[in-house]
């Protein structure tokens, strides 16, 4: 399976890395990153991954949905976006039809919403912070992926959110 993975998704510029990973008849994983091979073992230890690559061992635990992940190895997080080649696909047969994906934000982890930084009727830049939403006693933020005007904000400061739960809607 193809995967396409932008360590640094708010950037418009971040070129994804394209990983090939390919599940061998003995169970091991066979696995390259633009096209150079990488040694890799990976152990499912209930909460988190034990993932040994090239020799270094990192413990996993990811957060959210795909595409839009939180990873937390070896107590640093990020945020990345993981698209497999089909996903990208259906994705791109989405925008050409004019589907309004983008009309929506949503949570990408479960939480609680701490701030609400927009109202209706705020005009929104792309990368804006719009919710601070905590897990795990992390402070997230939420950001706009595109401009738009806000025409509803579905949570209010304190509400429990789950993962991909309507936070803000976009005017279509």
């Amino acid at each position: 399976m193809r995967y396409f993975v932008n360590l640094d998704p708010e950037n418009p510029n971040d070129v994804p890395l394209q990983v090939d990973v390919q599940e061998l008849p003995s169970g091991a994983l066979e696995v390259s990153v633009d096209g150079k091979p990488v040694s890799v073992d990976v152990a499912d230890l209930g909460t988190q991954l034990s993932v040994r690559i090239d020799g270094k061992v990192v413990d996993l635990t990811t957060e959210g949905t795909p595409p839009d992940l939180g990873a937390v190895a070896s107590g640093h997080r990020s945020y990345v976006r993981v698209q497999s080649e089909r996903f990208r696909a259906a994705e791109a047969a989405r925008k050409t039809k004019g589907g309004g994906s983008e009309l929506l934000v949503k949570s990408p982890m479960p939480g609680r919403v701490v701030k609400v930084m927009v109202a209706v009727g705020d005009e929104v830049a792309p990368g804006q912070a719009l919710f601070v939403v905590e897990a795990m006693k992390m402070e997230n933020e939420v950001k706009a992926k595109t401009k738009g005007r806000v025409a509803e904000v579905m949570v209010v400061a304190g509400a429990t959110v789950e993962a991909n739960a309507k936070l803000l809607r976009f005017e279509g």
